[in-house]
Parts: structure tokens; sequence; C-alpha cells
């Protein structure tokens, strides 16, 4: 009797992660910046020297600092003003969204999405982990925002490796209720969320980024140690999908359990005021980030 050997996801991904890597990888300045936020050694003048090398980064920064996203007082002119105010870790984030935001273009996810929807929904994910924290008045509003605005990285390797797959895969994400992570591992042998984390370990994102990656589906299967995180992500997720947000199809049927939740400190009445709160709070964020 022969036995049939599926293939393992997470090899299958690392494989994918291997093909693009002269493709999908960050410019050299994000992944200075990236380095030196995460180095206890470094301090702002090293910081300002890198961003100063990229005009266009220089830029974005000052109309990010001077918006209502960070509620800052008055114009600011300095570039070194903007990293002191902002911080590290904003200015990092900053750098991750404008270099994301050109890897997002040029292709279709299939009748009826493109690379800009998925972006779109990746913003609006990142802003909305972004509010979650701030109302739970936690310390990591910053990281919640970057960790929102990756978790669906691993979709940029299928659009690099499985592209021909991809419609086929969107087409039954929308004609069923299997979950989209099922469906790509019957269909490519993977999925996004196994892409996602290799893809976010070899460019050397934190761990955490790594677990919100691999696990915003599932935030319930890893240790409650590493769970806040990857929850804010995954009722993000939820709901930017459930509002149609971008590229929608991925957590449109995810339902938020009350009692998962509640393992985190996290109530439902904050999320359903967040989600009341949707529209302008992205409407606000886009003109920004996109």
């Amino acid at each position: 009797m022969t036995v049939l050997t599926l293939p393992d996801p997470q090899a299958v991904a690392q494989q994918a992660v291997k093909k693009i890597s002269s493709i999908a990888a960050l410019p050299e300045i994000t992944t200075q910046i990236v380095t030196t936020v995460e180095d206890p050694k470094s301090n702002a003048s090293h910081l300002h020297h890198i961003v100063s090398h990229d005009p266009a980064l220089v830029t974005r920064i000052l109309k990010v600092v001077n918006s209502a996203f960070y509620g800052l007082p008055g114009q600011i002119a300095s570039i070194e003003r903007a990293i002191v105010l902002l911080g590290f870790n904003a200015i990092k984030n900053i750098a991750v969204a404008s270099s994301l935001g050109q890897l997002f273009r040029g292709v279709k996810l299939g009748d009826d999405y493109t690379a800009k929807d998925l972006w779109i929904h990746c913003v609006a994910v990142g802003v909305t982990a972004r509010e979650l924290a701030r109302q739970m008045r936690l310390p990591l509003a910053d990281e919640a925002f970057l960790a929102g605005m990756i978790h669906d990285v691993g979709l940029l390797v299928s659009l690099q490796v499985y592209l021909d797959h991809m419609p086929d895969v969107c087409q039954r994400a929308k004609t069923t209720t299997q979950h989209f992570c099922d469906i790509e591992r019957q269909l490519i042998g993977t999925d996004h969320q196994c892409m996602g984390a290799a893809l976010c370990e070899q460019w050397k994102f934190p761990r955490s980024c790594q677990l919100v990656a691999g696990y915003h589906h599932h935030p319930t299967t890893l240790h409650e140690n590493n769970r806040l995180l990857v929850t804010l992500v995954h009722v993000a997720d939820t709901l930017c999908c459930q509002a149609g947000q971008g590229f929608s199809l991925t957590a449109a049927n995810q339902q938020l359990e009350p009692a998962d939740l509640a393992v985190v400190g996290l109530e439902m009445t904050l999320v359903e005021q967040v989600r009341t709160n949707l529209p302008t709070l992205l409407s606000n964020a886009m003109s920004i980030f996109q």
C-alpha cells in the first residue's frame, strides 16, 4: 500500500523564501535602520546619519511627525528633532512602511484584488492594532503598528513564487467557508503565515514580528506569554477584513472569541468601540502612509 506523504509547510515556506531572496529584499537603508534601532548601543546621531542619506525618507518622516497621527504640537522642520520626538521605533516603522509600499506593487492576487489592495489592508491592520494598544494603555503602540503592517508579508512570497496559484486560492476563498490558510496549504503546500515568518526571519525583524507573521490567524496556539501582540493583530486583521479594507479574504470569515481575548486583557466592548471608529481612524492614516 502506498502511503501519501504531505510536504512539510515550514520546509516549503523556507524553500519559497530562498527563491525570492534577490527580489523581495528590503532596501539597504531600511535594513540599516532596523539593525540600528534593535542595537541597544545606538543613539539618535547614528540614526540621523543613516536617515539623512535618503531625502525621500526624510520627507516622509517630516510629513508623519507633522500629521495628526502622532498628535505632536507645532510644526517640526528638523529631522533631528523629529527623531527625538517620534522615537527610534516610530522612525523604523515609517521606513519599513515606505519600503513595503514599494514591494506591494504591480501584480494581481486574483480578478478582484491587486497588490495595492494588499498594501491598503496592511496599513489598515497596522493602524488598528496601534489603536487597540493605545486604548488598552499598553506601552507597545509603535510595535503593534509595525506588527500589523508586516502581518501579511508572506503573501509577498506567494506573489513571487506562486503567482499562478493565487487566483485559484482567492476564488476558493470567495466561494467557500474554508479558512484561507487551509486553502493555501491544499493548493501550494504551505501558507502565508509560514512564509511570512520565514521572510521576517530573513529580514532580521524582531522575534515578536516573526510570531505575528507566523501565527496571526491562530494566536491561541502560542504560549500565553507570546500572545498579546499576536492577538492585537489578530483582532485588527479580523476587523479590517470584515470591514472590507483592501484585500479582505484572509480573515473575512474569522470570528473573535471573547474568552480568547480575555486571556490578554482585551474586552469585546473595546473591540466594538474600535470597530465603530474604524472609518475615521483609517481615513486619517491612509493619506499619510499610502
